[in-house]
């Protein structure tokens, strides 16, 4: 499927190219059109500055608002700050409130405040009341557009209070039911609304132990929750339990795609927003901060090999050998550090469990240590015929792979406790400590080992 998806996309790309090369606009203008918002944010995502404009430039009004929201934010702020501030409110006028403050969240302060003054007075107010919450909070994903219906009326009394809508606000599948002082008391479903008799009256049929999500919750653990429970909306309240909007799925999946992108980027040093055709100089500027702590980490590495010159002189092999222990605990180190990152993430990893968890890798890494001290011993052997080589790498290796889970390990929970991105700073340091450490143990103990072994062989 996900094949078949890139085939689409790429097949998609040639076509406009060649329409673009042939001058058939028309054509090229009816083919954009023709798709779905989020398929046509790909499109531009996937093409560089100057062809994603004239591209833009193609797209119906009635179709740019929801492009804009399935855009990446540095792709939307490079085509944001070319519209004018009238056209930016036709575009986004219709869309649903939790999709306008997300969009207005990420825009300058003085497109900010044009674009709510466009909006309608219901949605302004609505707008409003969202911004005040942080966006990586229940409330900042919230739409405060939500059916309701109080707990003393009958099931026929809400039906044809259905039936004279225009439309159910999309993916309901509930009522929240809520007092005269809209306080949340509970939901019910559509399907037993419909399955109920008329005179049913709604306080009889109520789901009181359906969960209320705080306004002020982390949007990962309202990603979590809904992934628990298979929930398609929730309420969301305030403090005094009041009921303020409600959170539907389609807004979940973006932070759960949000999230795993943040967590693969993070590895590289990248935001997860990164343009793949933003600026050659902006981006250079964002990479060369982890490039140039990369290069400390590794003179670092270096200096730490230099007080060991005598030792690489007089065994040769070790110069041939031992990046082999730094690099066997880089990949043990961050395939630890890894699901360390997904348990913090996911929040599974909580202080009562980060002893087991700790004490697990260590001996999974002692496990690992002593297969792979035999194998390189025995490689080492078999190679340059020295014993004393042999010894010192396999020891060296078993010090790293216990070593390198015990950071995978203890890093990233550090870090977060520090208020540092994990996913973010984690490989970084990891690499740093694997390698020095790793060549510190090779080095060290061929120093200290090594003349006695060689006198005992002889």
């Amino acid at each position: 499927m996900e094949n078949q998806v890139h085939q689409n996309t790429e097949e998609r790309l040639e076509r406009l190219s060649d329409a673009i090369e042939s001058g058939s606009l028309a054509q090229l203008q009816s083919m954009v059109n023709a798709m779905h918002p989020g398929e046509i944010a790909h499109l531009l995502e996937a093409s560089p500055p100057a062809r994603r404009r004239f591209l833009w430039k193609l797209i119906e009004p009635e179709n740019e608002g929801e492009t804009l929201i399935e855009l990446g934010e540095k792709a939307r702020e490079s085509l944001v700050g070319e519209m004018e501030s009238d056209d930016l409110v036709d575009a986004v006028k219709d869309l649903d409130v939790d999709d306008i403050t997300d969009l207005i969240q990420s825009l300058p302060d003085s497109l900010t405040k044009q674009t709510l003054a466009g909006l309608s007075r219901q949605q302004r107010k609505r707008v409003e009341a969202a911004l005040v919450y942080d966006e990586d909070t229940a409330g900042g994903m919230m739409d405060t557009s939500v059916l309701t219906t109080r707990p003393d009326v009958t099931v026929d009394v809400v039906l044809r209070y259905l039936r004279i809508q225009n439309e159910l606000p999309p993916h309901s599948d509930s009522l929240i039911i809520i007092d005269k002082n809209d306080n949340y008391l509970g939901v019910v479903s559509l399907s037993d609304l419909l399955t109920s008799q008329p005179d049913v009256v709604i306080k009889d049929i109520i789901n009181k132990d359906f969960p209320a999500i705080p306004a002020d919750m982390p949007s990962r653990e309202v990603a979590s929750l809904f992934e628990d429970r298979d929930l398609i909306t929730a309420p969301v309240i305030d403090n005094n339990g009041k009921l303020l909007g409600r959170i539907t799925i389609d807004d979940v999946v973006d932070v759960i795609r949000d999230d795993t992108e943040h967590s693969m980027m993070g590895m590289a040093g990248l935001h997860e927003e990164e343009d793949l055709f933003a600026p050659v100089l902006t981006s250079v500027k964002r990479r060369a901060l982890w490039l140039g702590t990369n290069l400390l980490t590794a003179f670092l590495a270096a200096w730490v090999i230099k007080q060991f010159t005598e030792t690489l002189e007089a065994a040769i092999a070790l110069a041939v050998l031992m990046s082999i222990v730094p690099s066997m605990g880089g990949i043990a180190g961050s395939q630890t550090l890894t699901l360390v990152i997904r348990g913090l993430a996911l929040g599974q990893i909580v202080k009562s469990n980060t002893k087991s968890l700790l004490t697990k890798e260590l001996l999974l890494g002692f496990i690992n240590g002593i297969i792979w001290a035999v194998v390189v011993f025995s490689i080492s052997v078999f190679i340059f015929h020295d014993t004393g080589i042999g010894i010192v790498m396999a020891i060296a290796m078993l010090i790293n792979l216990l070593l390198a889970p015990l950071a995978g390990v203890l890093l990233p929970i550090l870090l977060r406790k520090l208020n540092i991105d994990p996913a973010l700073a984690g490989s970084v340091l990891l690499t740093t400590v694997t390698d020095i450490v790793g060549y510190m143990a090779v080095l060290g103990l061929a120093a200290l080992l090594l003349p006695y072994i060689r006198a005992i062989m002889l």
